[in-house]
């Protein structure tokens, strides 16, 4: 299987991607990036937003998803933002729809994860997944996350929240 590689999308690469310049966007992250990048402006207008508001977000947030030793683009991820009061980061990652169900959601969760727990700030991780995404339910499974409770949210209605422990 492959594994997955983070590469940062800095403020320049988001407007690039915002603005449908591919060509630019890859230049300005030093790697060919995808259209699917492209196709998920409306997400990097909020990480734009975010790191305009906290720039230690951009640590956190909008990375492209590197497949290795392919090193392709297979999608996106990262977390909400930076770990909140109480250390708790929440995990977001898509898997362009070309290159779905070859397990790079696994391998961005686990990547993630990792990320998550070298940080001595954070103390969890969280995942918020629609009752009937049942392809997100499977991807967490047998990564430590247990159901907490759920809540409304105003774009994808309502989600069972799902907690894991830093390691």
């Amino acid at each position: 299987m492959s594994s997955i590689r983070f590469l940062t999308l800095s403020p320049t690469v988001l407007t690039a991607l915002v603005a449908g310049d591919l060509d630019a966007a890859s230049a300005a992250a030093g790697h060919p990036l995808s259209q699917y990048l492209v196709e998920e402006s409306w997400l990097w207008e909020v990480r734009l937003d975010d790191i305009a508001r906290d720039p230690e977000a951009a640590e956190w947030i909008a990375r492209a998803a590197v497949a290795e030793p392919e090193g392709i683009v297979v999608g996106h991820g990262g977390f909400h933002g930076p770990p909140d009061a109480d250390g708790v980061v929440e995990v977001a990652y898509s898997v362009d729809p070309a290159h779905r169900r070859r397990g790079y959601a696994k391998a961005m969760l686990a990547a993630l994860l990792a990320r998550a727990d070298e940080d001595p700030r954070v103390t969890a991780v969280r995942a918020s997944i629609r009752p009937d995404n049942v392809g997100s339910r499977a991807v967490i499974a047998g990564f430590g996350f247990r159901k907490i409770g759920e809540q409304w949210d105003p774009e994808d209605g309502l989600e069972d929240v799902w907690l894991r422990p830093a390691a």
